[in-house]
């Protein structure tokens, strides 16, 4: 119970990630690993945890079987508490043959779910997202205003709104348009650089989601963000939460205060790994009042032997011999043979990268062997010949690219 109210959660796991290719190639990217030791999907479950809201399931669809092995590994909830679950729910076809269309119709596709246990709420989050949050206050916010419905909001720049839903509310808080990803944004009130956008996390009282879904699966709709939301605010009290507000316990003065990044492009989530680093960083992972959970780790601990290290993150059973690893993330297993150079760039599992070899702004994906010499990220005209580039020059290897 969390404001005298019963919850289920609904995460929305399938995302295919198209931006964050070539990463999300064999994975979703709520599976693409982030920082030592998690998934991006470790966030959103970790916030719903620490908030004590116990009772969830997780949608998936596109390449979803690591996302799966890695629930089943991480996330095991006590089988003596019925009401106490995170499961994982593929595309069941219960209402029709096809697979998920859209957010809101993944939900009304396992609305059998919401009515086998009869919340009084359902939340509906993302899963995309580096950030935290506890939960309770915006359910706390929904119930005090005797909302039908609560959207997550923060301010984002007018340049990046056309990626985001934007909200225009009124004095009370109150949502009087929602527009999914305008070409255009209206600026918000005080602030004529910043709209506000959703977070894509929503609050919906049971018997108003049940009525939309249905309504709106009657009109061939299938989005929150398109379709449902943008009906609501006429005719029911649809309240925006401003995230500034939401405090979390344990987060350092030196943080970015309301950290949140939509982890959705190479840039963003190159970005956000390297706001985890440093003596300050601006999102710290480690938060011993508001933890994000990692799967189990059974891997001897790193070896450094006579190795430079500055400002890096080094994961277990990573072994580093006589090179350089400068402002750098490398995950478990990582081998760095000597002389080697690794600068400003995240090295996933199990990878191992030869002597000699420099690498620089970079992504490499697990299980690939960087070749004794080999350079990259120093011409990346070269580098496209071989490797995807970003827009901002950032080279990315893919799992198993490059193999002995």
């Amino acid at each position: 119970m969390i404001a005298g109210k019963t919850v289920l959660a609904f995460v929305m796991a399938g995302g295919e990630g198209t931006r964050l290719h070539p990463l999300t190639a064999e994975r979703s990217k709520p599976a693409v690993p982030f920082n030592g030791r998690h998934r991006i999907i470790d966030f959103a479950l970790s916030n719903l945890i620490n908030s004590k809201i116990y009772s969830v399931y997780l949608l998936v669809q596109y390449k979803s079987q690591s996302l799966i092995e890695h629930v089943r590994r991480t996330w095991v909830m006590s089988p003596l508490m019925p009401n106490h679950f995170i499961t994982v729910v593929p595309p069941q076809m219960q209402r029709g043959p096809e697979w998920f269309q859209g957010t809101a119709d993944s939900v009304y596709q396992n609305m059998h779910l919401i009515q086998s246990m009869k919340p009084d709420l359902v939340i509906v989050f993302g899963a995309d997202h580096v950030y935290r949050m506890d939960v309770r206050q915006m359910i706390q916010f929904h119930v005090d205003n005797q909302a039908d419905a609560t959207v997550a909001a923060l301010p984002v720049p007018l340049s990046q709104a056309s990626s985001f839903g934007i909200l225009k509310t009124d004095g009370s808080g109150r949502i009087r348009d929602f527009q999914e990803k305008p070409e255009q944004a209206e600026p918000m009130p005080g602030r004529a650089d910043h709209a506000l956008a959703s977070m894509g996390n929503y609050v919906f009282s049971t018997d108003l989601l049940m009525d939309s879904l249905e309504k709106a699966h009657a009109n061939g709709q299938h989005d929150f963000g398109k379709h449902v939301l943008p009906t609501l605010t006429d005719s029911h009290r649809v309240m925006a939460y401003d995230f500034a507000t939401n405090k979390v316990p344990g987060v350092h003065d030196y943080e970015e205060a309301g950290y949140w990044r939509d982890v959705g492009t190479i840039e963003s989530y190159y970005d956000s790994n390297f706001d985890t680093l440093g003596e300050q960083p601006r999102f710290s992972m480690h938060n011993a009042q508001w933890p994000i959970q990692a799967s189990p780790d059974h891997t001897e601990a790193a070896q450094l032997y006579d190795a430079t290290i500055k400002g890096a993150s080094i994961g277990a059973g990573v072994h580093v011999r006589r090179a350089v690893i400068e402002r750098s993330l490398l995950r478990r297993s990582v081998h760095v043979d000597s002389h080697a150079e690794v600068v400003g760039s995240i090295v996933m599992d199990r990878t191992h990268i030869g002597e000699g070899a420099r690498i620089r702004r970079a992504i490499i994906d697990s299980d690939n062997v960087i070749p004794p010499g080999m350079r990259i990220g120093y011409d990346l005209e070269e580098d496209r010949r071989r490797f995807h580039v970003s827009e901002s020059g950032i080279v990315v290897i893919g799992k198993g690219q490059l193999r002995p």
